[in-house]
């Protein structure tokens, strides 16, 4: 009789056990939900697969602008309520939502600097824009011109065309395109050339990537993160911000083009 109490004692624990282990992990996992724009989009798409296969929290991700009036736009999600543990953005617009109250002090990390490239078409001539001479005048000689919605495209339409001294010439033929990626308007040939942080014209196929504007007149963009206030799981969202800023994986990063903090 004792051996069969043992027995059953046996069998009563390991199932135990099994659901212990099961109930830890449950309550270990996190379903993160993380608001992402544009700029550091490639990154974060190359890097989540390993932040979940290490933790096994998994990542709900919604894509949008740092600003702007769309919808998608990652200020105007959280004014809705979306749910979000997780924000990466142009930092500058963190701040605000810093100072604003909705994303919590301390909780911001930097991740990367972006530049403003160039794109045509696929297949057209890259002209030169490898000096400040060279890009004016092929600013002059484009039909027509696009740019984004987000910072490279508020920098573009308020300080650059005026800084190359053809604010007058580009009123006409210049547009800002809104949510879309300015390389996908120029691969489909409504516009001949396209400027947007270097990280989001790469991936888009059908666009040929030119260059980088020249340093004089770049406008460098650094993208950060934080966690909102009332984020469901914060700890695991600082796990994720941590991950994506390691040293380690900045080569990663680099690759998508954009550029390490640690660098500069």
């Amino acid at each position: 009789m004792s051996s069969i109490i043992k027995n059953l004692l046996g069998k009563f624990c390991g199932v135990a056990l099994v659901a212990a282990s099961l109930a830890w992990a449950n309550v270990q996992a996190a379903e993160l939900h993380v608001m992402s724009s544009g700029g550091f989009t490639a990154a974060y798409k190359l890097l989540g697969p390993g932040f979940s296969a290490t933790t096994g929290n998994t990542l709900d991700t919604a894509l949008g602008p740092s600003m702007g009036k769309s919808p998608e736009a990652i200020p105007n999600r959280l004014d809705r309520g979306e749910p979000a543990d997780v924000v990466i953005m142009v930092g500058y617009t963190l701040d605000d939502l810093i100072k604003a109250g909705k994303v919590v002090p301390g909780s911001r990390v930097e991740l990367a600097d972006s530049r403003i490239g160039m794109v045509v078409r696929e297949g057209a001539a890259k002209p030169d824009i490898g000096s400040i001479d060279a890009l004016r005048q092929t600013l002059l000689n484009a039909k027509s011109v696009a740019y984004s919605d987000s910072a490279s495209g508020v920098y573009i339409e308020r300080e650059l065309f005026k800084r190359l001294g053809i604010e007058e010439q580009m009123k006409q033929k210049a547009k800002m395109i809104p949510r879309i990626p300015v390389a996908s308007v120029v691969a489909n040939g409504d516009y001949e050339i396209g400027f947007q942080q270097v990280s989001e014209l790469l991936p888009v196929k059908g666009a040929s990537f030119v260059g980088k504007i020249p340093e004089s007149v770049q406008s460098v963009t650094r993208f950060a993160a934080g966690i909102p206030v009332g984020a469901q799981h914060p700890q695991e969202a600082k796990a994720l911000l941590d991950y994506l800023a390691a040293p380690d994986v900045q080569s990663r990063v680099q690759s998508t083009g954009l550029d390490s903090v640690t660098t500069h």
